[in-house]
Order: structure tokens, then sequence, then C-alpha cells
């Protein structure tokens, strides 16, 4: 006969236990028939998994559809964003799917502001608090900032859904240092970029 596993025998072990203790305690029963018992339970104990979600009054739009800009134009949009995690964690934005064309892509400079107001494509009240993307131009944030690692403008939540964050995105087309014939050579041209904000909770090793 094959000798029982060690998870076999520790299984048989723990059902023996309750069956030997009833009949201990018949026993003691049986022979006094008197007995002082007092017991205490810590019952309920459980462990669930929190919710990170994270959403932006963009209605599906994009924040900057700009068409026919010309040399030295600029403009702003804002967004809020909006936490509804029951749990803790930092916000961080990036961009990610660069589409490039004819080197417009170094030409349009964006950087991006923390703060309080405004709300989707309108800046109307938007006080900023912080200036945590500094103006880069398209291409070199895709390489610099195209992940959460690498992310800029932190915003820490506290774990109460609701939470909201407002940011002002500002763009501008520079042509400095540009002869007129390079300057000619962008009529046409088109670049794309997605503005990502990605909400990772807390790590808590500690936990008990």
């Amino acid at each position: 006969m094959n000798t029982p596993s060690t998870r076999i025998r520790k299984i048989a072990t723990v059902a023996a236990a309750p069956l030997a203790i009833l009949i201990a305690g018949t026993m003691v029963w049986q022979g006094s028939q008197a007995a002082f018992t007092a017991s205490t339970r810590n019952a309920g104990n459980a462990w669930s998994t929190g919710n990170v979600v994270l959403t932006d009054d963009d209605l599906g739009a994009a924040a900057f559809t700009v068409e026919n800009i010309v040399p030295g134009q600029t403009g702003q949009k804002c967004i809020v964003v909006t936490s509804g995690s029951n749990v803790p964690g930092e916000v961080r934005a990036y961009t990610q799917n660069l589409i490039s064309a004819k080197g417009l892509e170094d030409r349009i400079l964006f950087d991006l502001e923390q703060g309080t107001g405004g709300s989707f494509n309108d800046c109307t009240g938007f006080t900023p608090t912080a200036n945590t993307v500094p103006e880069l131009p398209l291409s070199e944030l895709s390489t610099r900032n195209n992940d959460f690692a690498s992310g800029g403008a932190p915003w820490m939540t506290s774990g109460t859904p609701g939470e909201t964050q407002s940011y002002r995105g500002t763009w501008r087309f520079d042509t400095t240092g540009m002869s007129q014939d390079e300057v000619n050579a962008l009529q046409g041209a088109r670049v794309g970029i997605d503005l990502v904000w990605e909400l990772q909770s807390d790590e808590s090793p500690t936990a008990p």
C-alpha cells in the first residue's frame, strides 16, 4: 500500500480532531455531568479587493481637434478627471500612439498644468496649482512620458469615490529657427497623440 502523502496526512489529522474532541467531551459529561464553560469568537473575517476606477468629462470626444493651424498659433483646453476608486492611489498623465507627419511632431509644443475649476473644452475659472509636465515637443513627450512609470502630473487620491482633478493643456505651433522653405514644407501635415491618465492603487505590504 502506498504511504499517504504529507498533504493527505495533514488533512486526515485535521479532520480527526473534531471527532476526538467530541468523544472526549462525551466521556467527561458522562463522568461528571457538570462543568463551567466559556468561549469567545471573532466571526465574519473576510478580505475583498478594492475598485480602481478613473473617468473624465470628455464624453468620448478629443480635447484637441484643431484644424488649419498656422505658425505661431497657440491654444488651450481643459479636462476634469474623476476617481471612482475606493482605495487610495496615484494618478499620472502620459502620452501614447503618436502619429507623425513631415516633422510637425517636432513643432507642436505641449505642456500640462494641474489646477482647479474649468471643464472639458472650457478653461473658464481654471486656476493652476502646478505645472508638472513642462512644455515639450510632441515627439519628445512620446518618448519621455509614455507610460505610468515615466508619467507626470502626479495626483494622489485618498480612496474616496468622486475626487476630481482639473488639467489644462496648452499647445503652440513653434517654427523658431526654420527657413521659409522648411515652414512651407509643413503645409498639410497632421499629427496626433493620445493623452492618458492612469490610476494605480497604493501597495500596502505591511497591512495585516
